[in-house]
């Protein structure tokens, strides 16, 4: 104990050392108190998209504090949500009109999945099943909790957990037994909403699949009237090498969730989008049809006015082209490892790379995790873990230089067995 009377995320405080205080942010770097800097290696969490404090969206941060603050979104309304809202049906997959804020990814799963109970028993034809994909995280509240894998995040949740169908994930070589096991869920007509995170499956242990099967499980999904929920809190804003991973199988969800990215990482905000049939099905002079669901903060109008600027910067500047290059350094760069002995199931989806330290224990829990943060944190890197797993998301304004430095630590990791 250091004093500190801060309960951090995700951390066994028995077992951590004091934790660097971060006194500023720039680009792909992190500063301490002491003037340290560190790479950003995992975009704080895979929010950061275009680096930190980019100056468009700091400025429309600062300029909407001139006008607004929090504003009673339950009857009233405010231009930044307004714009925002039809920025993001202009540049979602189609068909996706209807725009419903929340405050962070998991509030947004939460939404999507009451969305989808809503529509069937507002159409007079209740269902309550919900379909997952094995290795799945969907964020901490309880219904994403219960969407996700059950395992060492959740475990002490159980009571809480309602019950869900689990598709195996669609490993190499095995994926056709993950569309066989949808259909197979699916053919009696009672499941509600399938959802899966889109070619990636980050807290997983970014397990990465191809879009042929996203969109052959979409269209399982539209035979069997089964509602298809992407959840793009990770894999949308440019990380899968598109603005959202969808778009790389040619589908559009019914509902699409979204966060992390969509103010470029620099303020909380989340949005779930829906189809019209989703929405005029609670569309009703009848206010038990109403949606019922809402937090203090939605649609906070500095967020909207931060979300705005994001996308005006992936207008304005060759995102796309920066999206490109770093998918192709990463691709290039993990490649070195594709054959080495120390290392097995090197990948890379788009921007994110990844690959798997050989250890006797692994998984979440493997004792090589906490040791390889504190490896690579003492060398200037922020990299996080996923047990054995060393995966790499930086920010798109990321130089191969600093990847370079990276990789060359992910090297040394694996020579001195931080085992």
């Amino acid at each position: 104990m250091n004093g500190s009377a801060v309960w951090h995320p995700f951390t066994q405080h028995a077992l951590e050392p004091a934790m660097p205080a971060i006194a500023r942010t720039e680009g792909a770097w992190l500063q301490t108190n002491d003037g340290t800097r560190i790479l950003d290696a995992i975009s704080s969490w895979w929010v950061v998209t275009h680096g930190h404090r980019h100056p468009k969206i700091m400025d429309a941060i600062r300029n909407a504090t001139e006008t607004l603050d929090q504003v009673i979104f339950a009857g009233l309304t405010h231009e930044p949500a307004e714009q925002l809202a039809s920025a993001l049906v202009d540049i979602a997959p189609a068909g996706l009109d209807w725009v419903f804020y929340s405050d962070s990814g998991s509030t947004s799963v939460e939404v999507a999945l009451k969305m989808a109970l809503g529509y069937f028993r507002n159409i007079g034809a209740p269902r309550s099943r919900i379909v997952v994909m094995e290795h799945g995280y969907h964020g901490d509240t309880i219904g994403a909790m219960s969407v996700g894998a059950r395992g060492v995040f959740n475990a002490a949740y159980e009571p809480l957990l309602f019950d869900v169908d689990t598709i195996p994930f669609p490993a190499a070589g095995r994926e056709q037994e993950t569309l066989d096991a949808f259909e197979t869920v699916t053919r009696d007509g009672q499941a509600a909403a399938l959802i899966v995170e889109p070619l990636v499956l980050g807290a997983g242990g970014m397990l990465m699949y191809p879009a042929r099967v996203l969109a052959e499980l979409k269209r399982i999904a539209e035979r069997s009237g089964t509602l298809f929920i992407a959840d793009e809190v990770m894999t949308g804003w440019g990380r899968t090498g598109t603005l959202f991973a969808c778009e790389q199988a040619g589908i559009s969800p019914d509902i699409l969730c979204t966060s992390k990215g969509l103010t470029g990482g620099a303020i909380p905000l989340a949005a779930t989008l829906a189809t019209d049939a989703i929405f005029r099905a609670h569309y009703s002079t009848d206010r038990a049809k109403t949606f019922f669901h809402s937090s203090s903060y939605t649609a906070n109008p500095i967020a909207c006015a931060a979300a705005l600027a994001n996308i005006d910067i992936w207008h304005e500047e060759p995102v796309a082209e920066r999206v490109a290059a770093l998918s192709r350094m990463q691709s290039e760069k993990v490649a070195r490892f594709s054959e080495d002995p120390r290392f097995e199931n090197v990948r890379a989806t788009g921007t994110i790379a990844a690959l798997e330290l050989r250890v006797g224990n692994a998984g979440y829990l493997a004792e090589v995790g906490p040791r390889l943060r504190a490896f690579f944190l003492g060398r200037g890197l922020l990299v996080r873990p996923l047990g054995n797993v060393i995966y790499v998301l930086p920010p798109y304004c990321v130089t191969s230089d600093e990847l370079d430095r990276l990789y060359e630590a992910i090297d040394e990791a694996g020579a001195s067995g931080s085992r």
